[in-house]
């Protein structure tokens, strides 16, 4: 297995209803090593780009207030593997197919509030990860 990193974002829902904790304390206990972590409100621009495979929907004027009603929490996860094992441990985009064990399926409540933003492949990871951190951002310890 090849050591990876995921970018993460808690999302709005997850900030306000306080489940931040219980979160990064399933990816922490699952073996993840944080790489960088900061708090902050997503910008117009920032989602245009993050959400840039989807901004010519119509459900997407709702994606961007959404993710701007709270901040979000981004991090960066790394461990073997972390792109599949973090979205195994998410459980599917709706909350509402999701098992009872998994993040989405014992906290979020629908496809759009669903706790949190996972990277869906190691290219997008590093896409990803360079979106919302700059090099001083990113620790080795």
């Amino acid at each position: 297995m090849a050591t990876e990193r995921s970018l993460i974002l808690l999302k709005p829902d997850c900030v306000s209803k306080r489940h931040c904790g219980n979160v990064i304390d399933r990816y922490e206990n699952a073996g993840f090593k944080i790489r960088g972590a900061k708090m902050m409100h997503l910008s117009d621009e920032l989602l245009a780009d993050h959400y840039s495979h989807i901004a010519d929907k119509p459900f997407f004027p709702n994606i961007v207030e959404f993710m701007q009603s709270a901040p979000v929490i981004a991090l960066i996860l790394e461990g073997d593997d972390v792109v599949g094992k973090v979205r195994d441990m998410l459980g599917p985009t709706n909350s509402k197919e999701a098992e009872e064990g998994t993040i989405r399926g014992d906290l979020g409540e629908d496809m759009m509030v669903n706790i949190c933003h996972a990277s869906d492949s190691p290219e997008n990871a590093e896409i990803e990860v360079n979106r919302f951190f700059n090099e001083s951002e990113i620790f080795d310890y």
